[in-house]
């Protein structure tokens, strides 16, 4: 059935990558040109026998073929089904691989055993009749002759050849010596690697949300949990979670679990993947860099890149930071999310930095905003747009949903995160969100030097106006 459900996955979302291309009137090779990738991988990308590693690539494919704001959620989630497929598939070549492998194994050791063992028997058995012509001859050696002076036998010359070296035995010897060296080095090099997550699979690029929360318990376990996180990545990247036991408050711990009546609770049945620089477009993304020009590299043009960019020059979203929250069950059961909310942790006045474009001469781009956060605001909340019907929602392992997050600001310098409230069945709990541990930073932008990075240039050039 999983083999069955996986490739439906895959069809689906080949499906609506073909649907995207045919509506757009491009043939494979000018859509292929446009996105920067050879026509041979769009084409199996679309027939269904690749699923891309990233979503970046597909993202560019569906605003190329300009995507409504509901087709790019729906491809998004559609990928993330793929490639956990692809996953599962992975995980069963290997399980194939390795039990053929201990197969053959077993066989050749069956094999090298009955060769060993014939190998001792032929060798032994010329050595057996040695042993006893020897025998034979020491004791008429032995005996003494009727004068009481020792007996002298000749041995016959084919009796008396030399001792033949045992090589079956060496062979077994050797064989066995190699299984105790092999047994040393996986004992040793295994724990290197670590476990692997509990989906098998890799865990795609992206930031990673830092995720505390909290959960009223309802009927205990009667046994520990498996990990005090015990969720897995989803394909997007994964934040870590915790839950604690209604017994009693959370200690704030990432990683502890704390009982509900003296028995461990279930692991937090979600995980949450971040993409904290959603990009329209290039064009749509700006940073505010302490540091003038000429010591800021190349922008990042794409949203892959902006997480490492922002990190290596200290950058603060300008204006406003658009943010995807891709939610998923780690279970059959499914988890409501009950509601999102905004958390302002710090409001300061606006960082006096530069403004960096990470494009510039962009077309409109698909407005993807499904829910809006207006920092300045008293009390901000998270508002529906766009027609983004409001929470609650359903998730599953099978039935992921993806939140496109705005939130932005035209005076202050905002420190913020975000927290998401879930239930299943009788346990419900709360988990916070932020980015990679620290809070999602957005500061306004308004009047401050700006550059941008001409296509074809080699330097930031001063914004005019």
């Amino acid at each position: 059935m999983s083999g069955a459900t996986g490739a439906g996955d895959t069809e689906a979302f080949a499906r609506q990558l073909r649907e995207l291309k045919d509506r757009s009137g491009l043939s494979y090779g000018a859509l292929a040109k446009r996105l920067h990738m050879s026509t041979s991988t769009l084409h199996r990308y679309c027939n269904g026998t690749a699923v891309p590693i990233e979503y970046a690539p597909v993202e560019r494919l569906a605003r190329v073929c300009r995507a409504t704001p509901a087709e790019l959620v729906e491809l998004h989630r559609h990928w993330i089904l793929a490639d956990a497929a692809r996953g599962r598939r992975a995980d069963q070549v290997a399980a194939t691989d390795s039990a053929q492998g201990a197969g053959s194994t077993d066989a050749v050791g069956s094999a090298d055993a009955a060769g060993s063992a014939d190998a001792v028997g032929s060798a032994d058995a010329p050595e057996t009749a040695e042993r006893a012509d020897n025998g034979s001859a020491a004791s008429h050696a032995g005996s003494t002759g009727e004068n009481g002076g020792p007996v002298v036998v000749d041995v016959p010359r084919e009796l008396a050849r030399p001792h033949r070296p045992r090589r079956g035995r060496t062979v077994l010897i050797a064989s066995v010596a190699v299984a105790a060296v092999l047994g040393a080095v996986v004992l040793t090099v295994h724990p290197l690697f670590g476990d692997r997550n509990a989906t098998g699979h890799r865990q795609a690029a992206g930031a990673t949300a830092a995720v505390t929360g909290t959960a009223d318990a309802g009927t205990p376990s009667a046994a520990p949990s498996p990990s005090a996180t015990g969720h897995r990545p989803s394909a997007s990247s994964s934040p870590s979670a915790v839950e604690s036991g209604g017994a009693g408050k959370g200690d704030g711990k990432q990683g502890a679990t704390r009982p509900a009546g003296g028995s461990a609770t279930g692991a937090v049945p979600l995980t949450v993947g971040i993409r904290p620089y959603v990009y329209d477009s290039p064009c749509s993304q700006h940073f505010l860099v302490d540091s003038e020009p000429g010591q800021v590299g190349p922008p990042a043009t794409s949203e892959q890149d902006a997480p490492r960019w922002a990190a290596a020059y200290g950058a603060v979203s300008s204006g406003e930071q658009r943010v995807a929250l891709t939610v998923q069950g780690t279970g059959k059961d499914t988890v409501v999310l009950e509601a999102l909310h905004v958390r302002v942790l710090a409001k300061k006045a606006p960082l006096a930095w530069n403004d960096y474009a990470m494009g510039v001469g962009c077309g409109g781009g698909v407005d993807t905003k499904s829910f809006d956060i207006g920092l300045d605001d008293g009390s901000p909340v998270v508002a529906v747009k766009n027609g983004q019907r409001d929470f609650p929602y359903k998730v599953s392992e099978s039935d992921p949903e993806v939140f496109y997050v705005t939130a932005h600001t035209e005076a202050h310098d905002v420190r913020w995160d975000l927290t998401l409230d879930w239930s299943s069945g009788s346990r419900r709990g709360t988990v916070h969100i932020d980015d990679n541990g620290t809070p999602f930073r957005t500061s306004a932008g308004a009047d401050r030097p700006g550059y941008d990075y001409p296509l074809g240039g080699g330097e930031w050039i001063e914004r005019e106006g």
